[in-house]
């Protein structure tokens, strides 16, 4: 018995194949790096937030049980990112004079003013993380189309404009769907399946897709067989770095580093990625940027196909 058919198949096992296309970044840069610092603390799976249960993803206690009560020890994890390791993110970023794209969880922004307007006074890109820092999985498909639209418009109230990127992050079936109809998004990071941007055809129209990352990201501090110590984050960052500054000499591609204000926001881990930003700054045909800057520059080279009929 077969498995193919001629049916519609909605992935794309083949992408860019063996020769993907050149990006041609800005002053002949080998590598685009970007950095994200994912702002999600107040958004998360809360009781006092409605939520049935408490937060189990994410933090120093790997494995953590879903309590129908107050998890007062995860709460003050999560409340770790935005009374403290925000604030060293941003010296850090700042002290660098780096461009940074935030994925700003528009619940967990607006019970903060203080952190949006550092990151507006900073002239960071603050895309849109969602409204809630949840699983979206079983989520209806209205509720869910609700909930974007409520994101937007509150993220535009509480920063001044709409945002131009977006990233649900645990989405659902119907997420990069409900994204493809709105003309106001430029792009979306809901995939991790390439080293560069691409179309993603199978939608209302063609939507322009800006991978992320799940293994260079510090996210891999707070899971099983992840990183244990700052050398390890280091190490690991510098190999990525280095096969695809390698690979630049004919191919450039991206790299995007995944950030968490409550996980390489603590000290002992921090130093790691400031050796990061070091070593990249030994480097002059590096391009660091953000989303937004990347979006552009790929729409503006390979602008947007036309959707072909069914």
């Amino acid at each position: 018995m077969s498995y193919l058919s001629n049916t519609s198949y909605p992935r794309d096992l083949v992408g860019y194949g063996e020769t993907p296309p050149k990006a041609n970044w800005p002053r002949k840069a080998k590598l685009a790096v970007q950095f994200v610092i994912n702002y999600e603390e107040g958004g998360e799976n809360c009781v006092l937030h409605g939520d049935e249960h408490s937060e189990t993803f994410l933090s120093e206690i790997i494995g953590a049980q879903a309590f129908s009560e107050r998890h007062i020890s995860m709460e003050s994890l999560y409340e770790y990112g935005s009374r403290a390791g925000f604030w060293r993110l941003h010296r850090l970023f700042t002290k660098y004079n780096l461009p940074v794209t935030v994925f700003g969880v528009t619940m967990a922004m607006q019970r903060h003013p203080e952190v949006v307007k550092a990151m507006l006074q900073s002239g960071w890109e603050i895309a849109c993380h969602a409204m809630r820092w949840i699983h979206y999985q079983e989520m209806p498909i209205e509720q869910e189309r609700e909930q974007i639209e409520q994101a937007i418009e509150l993220h535009k109230a509480l920063t001044g404009t709409k945002p131009k990127g977006w990233y649900t992050g645990r989405t659902s079936p119907n997420t990069l769907a409900l994204i493809a109809e709105r003309e106001d998004i430029l792009y979306c990071a809901d995939s991790y399946a390439d080293d560069l941007p691409y179309y993603d055809m199978h939608y209302e129209k063609p939507l322009l897709m800006v991978p992320y990352t799940l293994d260079t990201n510090d996210m891999r501090f707070a899971s099983p067989q992840g990183f244990n110590t700052g050398d390890d984050f280091y190490c690991y960052l510098k190999d990525a770095f280095d096969v695809l500054y390698e690979e630049g000499e004919t191919h450039p591609k991206m790299l995007s580093i995944g950030l968490h204000c409550r996980i390489i926001g603590r000290p002992a881990r921090l130093k790691s990625l400031e050796r990061f930003i070091q070593y990249i700054n030994t480097h002059n045909d590096v391009w660091v940027c953000t989303r937004q800057e990347i979006a552009e520059h790929w729409q503006s080279r390979f602008p947007t196909p036309a959707k072909s009929p069914c």
